[in-house]
C-alpha cells in the first residue's frame, strides 16, 4: 500500500521528515526519489534536525556519502546520482548494518543494491512550492511506521 501526503512549502516537508524521525530505529533505510529540486535534501535536513544533528546538511553529490555521528543515531546521507549504478566499492551493506539511519538520494538508480526492507519516498513536484510525497513501505516495520505517521 502506498501513502501520500502533499506539502505546500519547505516547512511542511521538514515537518513530515521530523514526524518520520520520531519512528526511527537502528539500520533504518530511507530511499528518496524525485527530480532535481523536488525536496529530497530539504527532507533530509528536517530528519537530521530532529535527530539533533546541528551541522549544515547539504546534498553529498560530489562526496557521495556524508556521515553525521553527533545525533541520537548516526546519519549516513548518500547521493548516488553520479555513480552511474557503480556502487560495488561503496560498501553499502556495511552502512546498512552500522546501527544508524541511511538516507539515499536518487535511490532508484541503485535499486538492485537496496535491501528488501526499506522505505521508498517519491517526491513529485506540483508547483514552485508544493510537493506530493509518496511513501512506499517494504516490510512490516516500515508499513507500521507509515500507519503511525501518515
Amino acid at each position: 500500500m502506498d501513502y501520500r501526503i502533499t506539502t505546500r512549502d519547505e516547512r511542511e516537508t521538514i515537518h513530515v521528515a521530523q514526524n518520520l524521525e520520531s519512528e526511527k530505529f537502528e539500520n533504518m533505510i530511507i530511499c528518496l526519489q524525485g527530480d532535481l529540486g523536488s525536496g529530497k535534501t530539504i527532507f533530509t535536513k528536517g530528519f537530521a534536525q530532529a535527530l539533533g544533528i546541528e551541522e549544515n546538511i547539504t546534498s553529498p553529490t560530489f562526496n557521495i556519502i556524508k556521515e553525521y555521528t553527533n545525533g541520537e543515531l548516526p546519519l549516513y546521507h548518500m547521493d548516488v546520482y553520479r555513480l552511474n549504478g557503480k556502487v560495488d566499492e561503496l560498501g553499502l551493506d556495511d552502512y546498512f548494518n552500522k546501527g544508524g539511519v541511511v538516507i539515499i538520494e536518487w535511490a532508484d538508480l541503485i535499486e538492485n543494491y537496496l535491501p528488501e526492507e526499506r522505505l521508498d519516498i517519491k517526491f513529485k513536484i506540483l508547483d514552485e512550492e508544493s510537493r506530493t510525497l509518496i511513501f512506499i513501505p517494504h516490510g512490516q516495520k516500515y508499513e507500521e511506521i507509515c500507519e503511525a505517521i501518515l
